[in-house]
C-alpha cells in the first residue's frame, strides 16, 4: 500500500465511518489498484514489443457512426510523431489528422474493413499539429471481449515518409529507366499496393502523354476507360499477389486528348524497403495491331512477307590501325537500295547513308564496339537520289577467349509507316 498516494489515505479516512470501513475501503482500493499497475504494466509490454515497429499506438471506440470513433488512448509516440498532447486528442476522433492530400478511397476502405469487423493496413498522407504533411501507415485491428465482442479499435501506426522517399530514390538510383537497353524496350509503371503510381519508365509517360507530376496526382485506375475502372480497383483493393493471375490483364487507357489505348498488363509484386512494390509491363496492344495491319497491307500475305525483301545485314570490323570498315553486306542490300554492295565494301558506309546518318552509325559502332548493343533510325540513300528510312541494331561480337569484341553485326530493317 505504500505506493499509493498519502492524500487518497486520507480521503479513505475521512469518508470512512469508522475503523473497521477504513480498513474494508483501503483493501478495496488496493485491490482496484493492483489492478491498475497490472493492466499498465501489460500497455507498457506492448508498447516497448511494437515500438520497434510502430511510431504511434492509438485507441478508439468501436462505433464508426459520424463524427467517428473517439479516442480513448494515445502513447508517447502517437505525441512525438503528430505533435499533439493526449490531452488534446483524448475525446476526439482521427480526422483531426485528416486534411486537403488525406486519399478519400483509403478512407472508404479503411470504413468499410472495419464495418465488417476486419483487420486493414494501408497508408495515406496525415498532417501534424503544426500542419505539416506525413504519409502514415495503419495497422488496424479489432480488439474483442472475453464474448469475443468487438469493444474497440487498435491502430498501429508508423511515419513512412522517408522510407517511401528512400523507395523512390531506390528506384532512381538503381533502375535507370532512360539508359538501360532492356528497360527502355518495355513499357512499365512501379505502383503501391493503393494503386499509387510510385515511377515509371519514359516509354509508359510516352505513350500517355504524361509527365512524372501529373501521375503523381492520379491513381492508376483513374487512367482507364470507366469499363476498365472496377477491374482494375479490385486488384488494388486489398492487393494479394495470391490473388493476381498469371494470365495478362487487358485494359484500355486514355492517353492525353482521350486517344484510347489497349495495354495489355502483366503484374509482378516485390518488397523494396519493407514495402511491396507492384510492377506492371505493359504491350501495346493497340500498336501491335496496327504493326499486323500494316504488314497485311504491305506484303498482302505471310508467303510475301517471307519472301519480300525487308532487311539487309552487315558486318563491320576494325583493320591495323583501328579504323572501322564495312566487311560485308547481304544480297538483299542491293535489292532493297537498288545499289550494288560494292559501293559500300569499296567506298564506306559514308557513301550510302544520308549526311544526319553517318554520325549517328558511327557513334552506335562506337558504342558497339565498346560492347554495348544500340539501335538507330538511318536514312540510307536509294535509286535516283531517294532515301529509305531503316532501324538499324548493333550488335557486338565477342571473343570469349580473349574477352573482346572482334566485330559488330548490323541489322537494318525498313520501318513501316504505321499510323
Amino acid at each position: 500500500m505504500n505506493k499509493i498516494d498519502p492524500e487518497i489515505f486520507e480521503l479513505i479516512r475521512s469518508c470512512s465511518k469508522d475503523e473497521s470501513s477504513k480498513l474494508k475501503l483501503e483493501e478495496l482500493f488496493a485491490k482496484i489498484f493492483k489492478k491498475y499497475e497490472t493492466t499498465s504494466s501489460h500497455l507498457k509490454l506492448l508498447e516497448n514489443a511494437t515500438k520497434h515497429d510502430y511510431d504511434s499506438i492509438l485507441i478508439t471506440e468501436l462505433s464508426l457512426e459520424s463524427p467517428g470513433p473517439r479516442i480513448v488512448y494515445v502513447n508517447d509516440g502517437f505525441t512525438k510523431m503528430t505533435g499533439y498532447s493526449r490531452e488534446e486528442v483524448i475525446g476526439k476522433t482521427p480526422r483531426i489528422l485528416q486534411g486537403e492530400k488525406t486519399d478519400r478511397h483509403v478512407l472508404d476502405r479503411l470504413k468499410k474493413r472495419l464495418i465488417d469487423g476486419q483487420a486493414f493496413f494501408g497508408h495515406t498522407v496525415n498532417y501534424r499539429k503544426d500542419g505539416s504533411e506525413f504519409i502514415n501507415q495503419w495497422d488496424i485491428h479489432p480488439l474483442t471481449n472475453s464474448e469475443d465482442e468487438i469493444t474497440h479499435w487498435v491502430s498501429y501506426q508508423r511515419d513512412i515518409t522517408e522510407r517511401q522517399e528512400t523507395s523512390k530514390v531506390l528506384f532512381d538510383a538503381t533502375i535507370d529507366f532512360e539508359e538501360l537497353e532492356e528497360n527502355s524496350k518495355r513499357t512499365f509503371a512501379d505502383l503501391d499496393v493503393q494503386g499509387n503510381i510510385i515511377s515509371s519508365n519514359k516509354s509508359f509517360r510516352e505513350i500517355l502523354k504524361l509527365d512524372v507530376d501529373e501521375l503523381k496526382e492520379v491513381k492508376v485506375w483513374d487512367l482507364v476507360s470507366e469499363n476498365d475502372k472496377e477491374s482494375v480497383k479490385d486488384i488494388f483493393d486489398d492487393f494479394d499477389s495470391s490473388k493476381v493471375t498469371e494470365e495478362r490483364y487487358t485494359w484500355e487507357f486514355l492517353s492525353s486528348g482521350d486517344q484510347k489505348l489497349m495495354l495489355e498488363a502483366d503484374i509482378h509484386s516485390f518488397v523494396s524497403s519493407d514495402q511491396t512494390i507492384v510492377r506492371v509491363h505493359f504491350d501495346n496492344v493497340s500498336l501491335r495491331n496496327r504493326v499486323i495491319e500494316t504488314l497485311k497491307k504491305k506484303t498482302g500475305n505471310i508467303e510475301d512477307l517471307l519472301d519480300s525483301h525487308e532487311e539487309f545485314v552487315m558486318k563491320f570490323k576494325k583493320d591495323e590501325n583501328g579504323e572501322i570498315y564495312c566487311s560485308y553486306v547481304s544480297e538483299s542490300y542491293k535489292a532493297i537500295t537498288g545499289l550494288s554492295q560494292e559501293a559500300i565494301l569499296d567506298q564506306g558506309i559514308e557513301s550510302v547513308v544520308s549526311k544526319k546518318t553517318i554520325d549517328l552509325i558511327k557513334q552506335s559502332l562506337d558504342k558497339a564496339f565498346g560492347g554495348k548493343r544500340c539501335s538507330e533510325k538511318c536514312e540510307y540513300i536509294g535509286k535516283n537520289d531517294g532515301t529509305i528510312s531503316m532501324i538499324q541494331s548493333f550488335k557486338p561480337i565477342i571473343n570469349e577467349k580473349q574477352n573482346k569484341v572482334d566485330a559488330v553485326k548490323s541489322v537494318a530493317l525498313i520501318e513501316l509507316g504505321i499510323d
